[in-house]
Order: C-alpha cells, then structure tokens, then sequence
C-alpha cells in the first residue's frame, strides 16, 4: 500500500493559508489535514466550517478533517458542506459513535474515528463496518509540535483489526511525526501519515523535500 501524506494546515501560516495550501498541494501532498478545535474537546480553537469552505477552490486533493470538538453531532452538516472529504471524529465527542458515523456516510463523506492515546482500539471494534479510516493519536490533542508517543503495540492492533475486516480502510497517524518516527510507525502498518511543524517549519522551498522524507523517498 503506498504511504499517503496528510499535511496538517495547524502549522502553516495562517495569514497565507489558501497559498499555504497550493503551496503542499504543488509539494505532493495526497491529502490536506485540517484540524478543527474548539477550546472544549481539546485546549485550543482553531477554524470552523466557513474557512474549509473558503480553502475549498485552492486544491482539489482530499480535505481530510479532523474534528476535535464535543458535542460533534451538531457540525457534521456544516463541515461536509464546507467541502470535507473525510470526516472524522472522537468516541468521546458524542454519545452515539455508530450514529455519528452513520450520519456521515450518508452525507456522502468518509467517516474516520480517532483515538486518543489513553483510548484503546477496542474503542471501535463494534463500528468497523462504517469506518474509512481508523486515526490513531501519538500526542495528546491540542497542539502542533508535540514529541511523539511511541504507541507501536497499539499501531498493530489497529492494523489487525483493519485487516480482518477485509476492507480498505486507511490507518493514519497523527503527533510527531517526522522522518524517523515515520518508518516505525509505516513498519507497524500506517499508510497515511499526518505532519504539521515538520513539514512547514521549512517554509514553501523545503516542503517537498519534507513530504519525500516522509514516504522514505
């Protein structure tokens, strides 16, 4: 399976954000990582529907975004019409996984859940038949430029799980991720991986250059 990577938009330049993104988008990005936090679920606000939407005519690679916000239920409508393409939410953001997921697939996006490094990959078992990518967390939500927690064991189980259902689902990891952490993290099964700080320290010269790194190029 070739390695996707998610650029997270948390570490670029704000006030340049549509450039930001022609900018990994030229780079070889696969998918842009947007991540949404809302000052409750997580300790920091980022952006909501009206910015995807306005990011949405500068690249036409896959918005792959990450909702860090409780209670969720009440955003999925806003950020599948802002332009998402993967749509993907916390156990802990809502009462009713398997209802949140179900209510995503039928706003025609791809669902994905995310566990938090202390949330066990048991967390899903009962909602694998809905789920298009399974985010495993190797930092605590919040903030970009965090040092990576080594969480291999828990990578694996993910993957056999993923393999036992006998469907594509993507595996992405997200929290420090850089050219090392990224070949443990591959060899434990992860085909796509998120990258903020590492990606856009750099600046728009160096990130292609970041992304080869990444896939081991």
């Amino acid at each position: 399976m070739s390695i996707l990577i998610s650029p997270s938009i948390l570490s670029a330049d704000f006030a340049r954000l549509g450039e930001e993104v022609r900018a990994i988008d030229a780079a070889g990005a696969d998918y842009i990582h947007i991540d949404v936090m809302d000052g409750h679920f997580v300790p920091n606000i980022t952006i909501g529907p009206a910015v995807v939407k306005a990011l949405r005519p500068h690249t036409k690679k896959t918005f792959d975004v990450h909702l860090m916000i409780s209670p969720v239920d009440l955003f999925l409508k806003d950020f599948a019409d802002a332009g998402a393409d993967i749509i993907t939410v916390h156990p802990e953001a809502g009462p009713h996984l398997h209802r949140t997921l179900q209510t995503i697939k039928a706003l025609g996006k791809k669902a994905g859940v995310s566990l938090n490094p202390a949330t066990p990959v048991s967390a899903i078992a009962h909602v694998m038949d809905l789920v298009d990518l399974v985010l495993i967390m190797t930092v605590n939500p919040g903030f970009g430029g965090q040092s990576f927690i080594p969480l291999m064991d828990k990578v694996r189980e993910a993957k056999a799980m993923i393999d036992a259902t006998g469907r594509a689902i993507d595996l992405e990891i997200d929290g420090g991720v850089n050219d090392k952490t990224a070949k443990d993290v591959i060899a434990a099964g992860a085909n796509v991986l998120v990258a903020g700080s590492y990606v856009f320290k750099g600046g728009p010269e160096s990130y292609a250059t970041a992304i080869q790194s990444l896939r081991g190029e």
